[in-house]
């Protein structure tokens, strides 16, 4: 049950958020069925930008830094991509 008397404010304070560019690539290996080739992820979802170390970039350019042609899971898929982009903070739009 839930105490009448307990505060509807969130228990940490958020503050502003700063705006991302892209999405966070785990969010399209989700939406994969693995094992799947490198030229069907550049299919499906090549145009979308996602967030790394050194900016926004699209899943297309990044892939094309990668050698595997194949991959049999998406652990494999986020290792190779992880060491393409490496990792890090990702800068937001006030970062300049």
């Amino acid at each position: 049950m839930a105490d009448d008397n307990e505060d509807e404010s969130p228990a940490v304070e958020l503050g502003d958020r700063d705006p991302v560019e892209g999405v966070p690539v785990a969010r399209i290996s989700s939406r994969l069925y693995w094992p799947v080739q490198k030229s069907e992820i550049v299919r499906k979802e090549g145009d979308e930008t996602i967030r790394t170390p050194d900016g926004p970039r699209t899943l297309a350019d990044v892939l094309a830094d990668v050698d595997e042609t194949y991959f049999q899971s998406e652990h494999e898929f986020m290792a190779n991509v992880r060491e393409t982009i490496g990792t890090g903070p990702v800068p937001t739009a006030n970062d300049s």
